[in-house]
């Protein structure tokens, strides 16, 4: 049995897939299935129901899951309690990062931290707020840039970047640009683009909506703060936006805060582990990365 057998088996029992698996372990799917198979034969027994749309676990591979990772984080503390030893941080860091949010402090800082320590493989992932949640949840993301509502989520390590209010960004011309305050109730006459669920800025304002009763009309949906404010532009709805988020489009758009959606859009960073070395050094970068750019 080998330590690369138990990296596939974990990896396919997480991503319930040969392909997403084989292209997070960096080999071909054949490969992946080829070495699933003999790990099979040397514990005498089939690990994966493969029958249907998405590969499960057995009740021997529930059994076997817990006991692969602890065998991969023993064997990655070996590495690292050696590397600390010899002042190195190696191994893997894997970063999460919400779609459609560019926050080159965030770049800066996995720069310097790669020129620190060139022995730590660096992936970056995209992906919607929830699910960024729950991969630090279950080790797969070491730390992750996350919008959320309020406040960051129990449990995890985190570290607010930035705390905003909803705004709303409209063309010159719109009912709205004219109102000197804009309440959430006099949204729900207008078509709204907004962020898609699952990310921190949609959370907020659905939950303000919720709280006053109210059911917006949300036909368009965008990732990225750029294209939500490109539609608004054309007229094709209000934009809801934060206020840094629409900052670059004041040119065009007229932007009023939303005064009864005092929650606050949250980007932040989480971690679950801060003791795993690669996780504790990139803090370090990202903190002075992020100095004088917010309430960090």
């Amino acid at each position: 049995m080998e330590l690369r057998q138990l990296e596939y088996f974990v990896a396919v029992a997480e991503e319930q897939n040969f392909t997403r698996a084989a292209e997070r372990v960096h080999i071909s799917q054949s490969g992946v299935s080829a070495q699933i198979r003999r790990l099979e034969r040397e514990v005498g027994a089939e690990l994966f129901d493969r029958s249907g749309r998405t590969v499960t676990l057995t009740v021997a591979g529930k059994a076997a899951l817990a006991y692969a990772r602890a065998a991969l984080a023993a064997a990655e503390a070996v590495s690292e309690s050696v590397g600390e030893v010899a002042g190195l941080v190696r191994g893997r860091l894997t970063v999460g990062m919400v779609i459609g949010c560019t926050l080159t402090p965030l770049f800066d800082a996995l720069a310097a931290f790669h020129t620190a320590h060139p022995g730590v493989e660096i992936a970056l992932l995209e992906d919607s707020s929830d699910r960024l949640v729950e991969g630090v949840r279950t080790g797969t993301i070491d730390l992750a840039l996350i919008g959320a509502a309020d406040a960051a989520p129990e449990g995890l390590g985190a570290l607010t970047l930035i705390s905003e209010r909803l705004v709303v960004a409209v063309p010159a011309g719109h009912p709205l640009a004219k109102r000197r305050r804009v309440m959430l109730r006099d949204l729900m006459a207008h078509p709204i683009v907004c962020m898609p669920p699952g990310t921190g800025l949609r959370a907020v304002f659905d939950q303000a909506c919720a709280a006053q009763g109210l059911q917006p009309s949300i036909p368009l949906q965008a990732g990225a703060a750029d294209a939500i404010a490109e539609l608004a532009a054309r007229g094709l709805g209000v934009a809801v936006l934060s206020d840094s988020m629409a900052d670059g489009h004041r040119d065009r758009l007229t932007v009023h805060r939303i005064v009864d959606a005092r929650t606050p859009a949250l980007l932040a960073l989480v971690w679950k582990n801060a003791d795993h070395p690669p996780v504790r050094e990139v803090l370090k970068d990202c903190r002075r990365a992020f100095k004088g750019t917010g309430p960090v």
